[in-house]
């Protein structure tokens, strides 16, 4: 599978500009994870309100990468989803408390791509995906599926946020809550534009059956190789290993 990255937006507690994921793609951290959530003031106060943090990152890192009148597909893939929401209507089950349709209806896979259709009148494909550590790639997956089928270019958006304090003996591929929106683009579209960046993405099977998370997500290990120039990556998990190509 080919991709011309056009344009990439990335968030996470402090990092919120080109030049701070620079710094810290040099000297990756585990950055705290304070519950700060973006402000997304391109939205109205009400409609902000109704937002979960993980809405919030997912909505400002996709916003500026589609013009105003723009329709594109979209893909939201995210492994644990709204893990903060699920845990507290799962303590009010406990409570004996009745439940929220509204919360009910927000916790499950598909709203944020619901909500990104209704906030920005998107009214094409949206796609919502959960896969397992791997799940970036299966994004992009995804995405060259609705390049084929003639979408001229395509939103991915991934997002995870840290995990209550319960899950996470389980949830151990979060260091802490972030969002990275790709829109892409297929290279038999380039037609001689020359920005972007041009990356292959390749499955082979792995004998290894790498089992164990790494200590860095997949999304921001790209990140970082797109920051430092690398020319390869691989990401292997359990009997899948991804291999990206920076193509010329």
């Amino acid at each position: 599978m080919n991709f011309v990255i056009e344009q990439w937006r990335a968030w996470a507690p402090g990092l919120d500009s080109d030049e701070a994921w620079q710094a810290w793609s040099r000297h990756p951290v585990r950055v705290p994870d304070d519950d700060a959530r973006p402000a997304c003031d391109f939205l109205p106060a009400m409609q902000r309100r109704r937002l979960s943090r993980l809405a919030r990152m997912t909505l400002h890192v996709a916003w500026p990468l589609c013009a105003e009148d723009e329709q594109l597909p979209f893909v939201f893939a995210s492994r644990h989803g709204e893990t903060p929401r699920t845990y507290a209507l799962l303590s009010e089950v406990a409570d004996q408390q009745p439940l929220s349709p509204t919360q009910f209806g927000l916790s499950v896979h598909n709203a944020i791509a619901g909500q990104w259709s209704i906030l920005r009148g998107q009214r094409g494909e949206s796609v919502a995906i959960a896969g397992e550590a791997d799940t970036f790639e299966h994004a992009m997956v995804e995405a060259a599926a609705l390049l084929s089928e003639g979408a001229p270019a395509v939103l991915v958006v991934i997002a995870e946020e840290y995990p209550p304090e319960p899950y996470r003996e389980w949830i151990d591929d979060v260091p802490f809550s972030y969002a990275l929106a790709l829109r892409v683009r297929g290279i038999d579209a380039d037609h001689g534009m020359q920005t972007g960046e041009r990356w292959q993405l390749r499955l082979e099977p792995d004998d290894h059956h790498h089992d164990a998370a790494s200590e860095c997500p997949h999304a921001l290990q790209f990140v970082r190789a797109m920051h430092e120039k690398h020319g390869t990556l691989d990401h292997s998990w359990k009997a899948r290993r991804w291999i990206w190509q920076r193509i010329p």
